[in-house]
């Protein structure tokens, strides 16, 4: 009796390609599973499938056709309507801002004076505007008030006040130059600023406003380990011979067993009382007698015939 043949393991590369396949196929059906196509009162979203395209296994060498998908927005008849106003407009701002841009060249080729001169200039410009005319207006209500009180110009009473007059009509001149510097410093960055900010303004534009779509809560198909399936029922497998291999190895063993103990028994020393009856259908002589332990009459052959 021989033992069976152990059973051939797996191999490598359709294992490899068994298991590619299983993990190919399942992506796509989730890719499926995941493209739900949504319609909202702002638009549409619809996935379509445009295409394939082979890929390779640099393993196993074998393709696989992976298709490919398109995601399509589309608007609301309203929101269509809007978008194509403010693009519009964009459109409109974007060229306001290439004509500012041109004008913005020279603008900061001319960096901003904050020079004491410069800064204390245009204080003297601003209280020329605004200060001046209230200090005027002061003056005339005082001049008209000391003649109102009988104190007419030439006099000392009206000197003295003109020069009070004078006095605080500086002060005002020397406050607006020390309280003011930095806000004339603010001014001027600011004016210098102003076509950088507008031109920002203008390129920023509006926004039109997406469609919400709901994100759909998908399951997905989990792998299917078909590597690890092949291995298992190849162990099985392996494992099935080895039981079968060792019940062999110990049937064959006890036949032999059983063959040493018939030879053995079969001894002339081991029996008594042979007398030959006559012979086998091998040509053995077939002999009666009693084994020296008793056990009563039996019938077979002498070892060494």
């Amino acid at each position: 009796m021989c033992a069976p043949d152990a059973p051939a393991p797996p191999d490598p590369k359709e294992t490899s390609a068994a298991s590619t396949a299983t993990n190919v196929g399942t992506a796509i059906a989730n890719a499926n599973l995941g493209n739900v196509n949504q319609v909202t009162p702002d638009g549409s979203l619809n996935y379509s499938q445009t295409g394939t395209y082979k890929w390779n296994d640099p393993y196993t060498g074998k393709s696989y056709d992976i298709p490919t998908y398109t995601a399509t927005q589309t608007l609301s008849g309203t929101g269509q309507a809007i978008k194509d106003q403010t693009d519009q407009a964009k459109l409109n701002l974007g060229e306001l801002a290439a004509g500012q841009s041109s004008f913005l060249k020279d603008w900061l080729a001319k960096p901003v004076d904050l020079s004491n001169d410069a800064t204390e200039g245009r204080l003297m410009d601003l209280g020329m505007k605004r200060l001046q005319p209230a200090l005027d207006a002061r003056r005339q209500a005082n001049e008209a008030d000391l003649i109102n009180r009988g104190i007419r110009p030439g006099s000392d009473n009206y000197a003295q006040a003109q020069n009070i007059q004078d006095q605080g009509e500086n002060d005002a001149y020397n406050s607006l130059l020390l309280s003011g510097r930095g806000q004339a410093v603010q001014e001027a960055l600011a004016q210098n600023s102003a076509p950088i900010n507008n031109l920002t303004a203008l390129l920023s534009g509006s926004q039109v406003s997406q469609p919400n779509f709901v994100n759909a809560n998908m399951p997905t198909i989990p792998t299917t380990d078909t590597a690890g399936l092949i291995n298992t029922n190849y162990n099985q497998q392996l494992q099935k011979w080895q039981q079968d291999a060792s019940s062999s190895s110990d049937l064959m063993g006890g036949l032999f067993g059983l063959g040493a103990n018939l030879i053995k028994f079969s001894d002339r020393r081991l029996k008594k009382n042979i007398r030959a009856i006559g012979t086998f259908a091998n040509g053995l002589t077939k002999n009666v007698f009693e084994y020296l332990w008793g056990g009563g009459e039996q019938v077979g052959v002498m070892a060494g015939e």
